[in-house]
């Protein structure tokens, strides 16, 4: 017989609300004795718990009312996120946008039921929203050769060339090809799920022989800034580490010494809280001809993974490193289908980069460049399509 005493003592309740309508509650199923109503309660989770799909979770909890409520009481869709991103140990607290919760039931088992929720929509976006890019921006480099023609914002943009010019980042040269290289970026989502990440080297077209300036090899790091950023700044150098807490460290994967879009499949899913992505380029292999020196050069770096703006957020507390979990709604997000959907920066902030990278150009050369007039019928449609493009 189903022992729902020691159950509850397990999970650490003195008091057995909600017990006597668990066990009246309790049905046949079509094809027999319902099994909860017959093993231990440590036997039943043990089962439970071997179910890995979110979706096969749900179905369980939906079967009957005592299958929910044992599902709730035991904090299964907790346990199930945990296994997936251990970093959510870290939770501090989970926050809805509003309570359902009548007057009748327990503080206990209202915060239960809070965590079922917001733990199951959790592990349901994380494996079933849709795949994006999740760059944002580009936040600094450790070193950039000259600013702003070789700032790490080119790299938002694919490909090697914007206007029939050069479109790369590049660092300062050194003798020491040792001398390793970081990028920081922010993510679409202060929560995102990231697989796999792209890096693309330059090779200068422009330059006799056409190297590439690849680095050996490539790591990735993710966390958030220890302050809050606000207005995203422009890119500036040095990238230090006291700024942010990296809350995960990839292995370190070779890169060749190819000019094409190299793709870093993580060995598994990873939870980022924080939105931000630094890129540790390690290591030089090509020196350039001129000074002697060796550089590391990139055209384009993309982030594949799943946002999760529009339904989870994150309020960090520092020097802790714990977080509150906030469920801002349990609606999927609708996905549009954009002109844009593979380029990580909207349709105008991509037209504006453009636009910098022509005046740019043209004031090298000495010519001069007066004041941008931006038409103001563009400036509202711009805006109503960017209104339109939901994460």
């Amino acid at each position: 017989m189903f022992n729902f005493t020691s159950g509850f003592s397990f999970l650490g309740f003195e008091k057995a609300s909600g017990i006597a309508r668990f066990r009246n509650n309790s049905v046949k199923m079509d094809t027999g004795v319902d099994f909860l109503n017959l093993l231990d309660y440590d036997v039943s989770v043990k089962i439970l718990t071997c179910l890995e799909d979110p979706s096969d979770l749900a179905r369980a909890s939906a079967v009957s009312r005592s299958w929910r409520n044992f599902v709730i009481a035991s904090g299964l869709c907790k346990q199930l996120c945990l296994r997936m991103f251990p970093l959510l140990r870290r939770v501090d607290c989970v926050i809805e946008p509003r309570s359902e919760v009548g007057c009748s039931k327990s503080v206990e088992w209202e915060k239960l039921e809070t965590e079922h929720r917001a733990y199951a929509f959790l592990a349901h976006s994380c494996t079933s929203f849709p795949l994006r890019d999740c760059l944002s921006d580009a936040l600094c480099a450790s070193s950039t050769d000259n600013y702003p023609e070789e700032s790490v914002r080119n790299t938002l943009l694919p490909g090697d060339r914007v206007a029939r010019s050069a479109s790369y980042w590049s660092s300062t040269g050194q003798s020491n090809p040792a001398v390793p290289e970081t990028l920081v970026y922010k993510l679409l989502a202060d929560i995102c799920v990231i697989t796999e990440i792209y890096v693309q080297p330059f090779q200068a077209y422009f330059q006799w022989g056409l190297p590439i300036y690849s680095a050996k090899a490539v790591r990735f790091r993710m966390g958030h800034p220890k302050a809050p950023m606000g207005d995203m700044p422009e890119p500036f150098d040095g990238c230090a580490d006291d700024k942010y807490v990296w809350t995960y460290t990839s292995p370190e994967f070779p890169m060749s010494q190819e000019s094409q879009l190299q793709k870093f499949k993580l060995p598994e899913p990873v939870l980022c809280v924080g939105g931000v992505l630094l890129v540790e380029l390690l290591g030089r292999v090509q020196r350039q001809e001129m000074d002697g020196l060796y550089y590391i050069c990139v055209s384009h770096v993309k982030v594949v993974g799943r946002p999760l703006s529009n339904v989870f957020a994150a309020e960090i507390s520092e020097p802790s490193g714990k977080f509150a979990l906030r469920a801002i709604s349990y609606t999927p997000p609708i996905q549009k289908v954009d002109e844009d959907k593979q380029d990580p920066v909207p349709g105008r902030q991509r037209r504006i980069r453009d636009l910098e990278q022509i005046v740019n150009m043209l004031r090298e050369r000495g010519v001069q460049i007066g004041e941008y007039i931006w038409d103001g019928e563009e400036d509202e449609e711009d805006d109503e399509s960017d209104e339109d493009f939901v994460l």
